[in-house]
């Protein structure tokens, strides 16, 4: 891995590629920061229709912040809640919800929460989790006896155009780095961004990922610039990260 050069006075802009919710609550972080946010959401979030709901699940788990509005329409707000991370835990008790556990970090670690703060005898667990997420986590949980009964909050489909506020930032030498939050975003937004003099300039960008599995992604992908890796997998570390090319 490159060492993170530092970037210029005349270059602030910062690509964000972070979908809603999240991308204006990470945009205007950024921007308090003194750096210039680029809206760039490398995925598209529909939130879906649930089917039939447990009358009164144990418990109800959250893999991503952006189940939370889904779960705040279908579940009592009396439900005790175990979330994947500390966001996610912070918007479900913004949406109302009373008793809410943070798993501080992965699928793995919510598994150990629930693990050691319940019993499959308490009942049915209730797992919203985005389209084709959440299926090992399930499948974990139900090897340790727990009775889980998943359902799709979300789907996420990646974008297809290219935004022409990026291409000019580029053109103009604006950007100083881009944001990556998930590994299949990452693929995502690469796999929109034109042939070309636009792709050889992306690919040489600063980057800074969430996670050494996005990094992994990025590397495999071709990506040639310096790559920073945030310290927890969390948008806080990753605004950390970003400052510290300022130092």
């Amino acid at each position: 891995m490159h060492p993170p050069s530092l970037p210029s006075s005349s270059s602030r802009g910062v690509i964000i590629t972070r979908p809603e919710p999240g991308l204006g609550e990470t945009a205007s972080a950024i921007a308090r920061a003194g750096w210039e946010p680029v809206l760039a959401p490398a995925l598209h979030v529909q939130a879906c229709a649930v089917g039939h709901l447990p009358r009164r699940p144990a418990a109800l788990l959250l893999t991503s912040g952006q189940a939370v509005g889904v779960a705040a329409k279908n579940v009592s707000l009396s439900v005790p809640v175990f979330a994947v991370g500390d966001r996610t835990a912070q918007k479900a008790r913004a949406a109302g919800f009373v008793t809410v556990c943070s798993a501080g970090g992965n699928a793995q670690a919510l598994v150990r929460l629930v693990v050691g703060n319940g019993t499959p005898e308490q009942g049915t667990l209730l797992l919203f989790s985005g389209a084709g997420q959440g299926v090992d986590l399930a499948a974990s949980l139900r090897n340790h006896g727990f009775s889980v009964v998943r359902r799709v909050a979300y789907r996420a489909e990646g974008v297809v155009e290219f935004p022409a506020s990026v291409v000019q930032a580029l053109q103009m030498e604006r950007i100083a780095a881009i944001l990556f939050f998930s590994a299949r975003s990452a693929q995502s937004w690469l796999n929109a961004v034109p042939d070309g003099r636009i792709l050889a300039q992306v690919m040489a960008l600063r980057a800074v990922v969430m996670s050494d599995v996005v990094a992994q992604a990025l590397h495999q992908a071709g990506w040639r610039g310096p790559v920073m890796v945030a310290a927890s997998p969390d948008a806080p570390a990753m605004l950390a990260a970003l400052e510290a090319l300022r130092t």
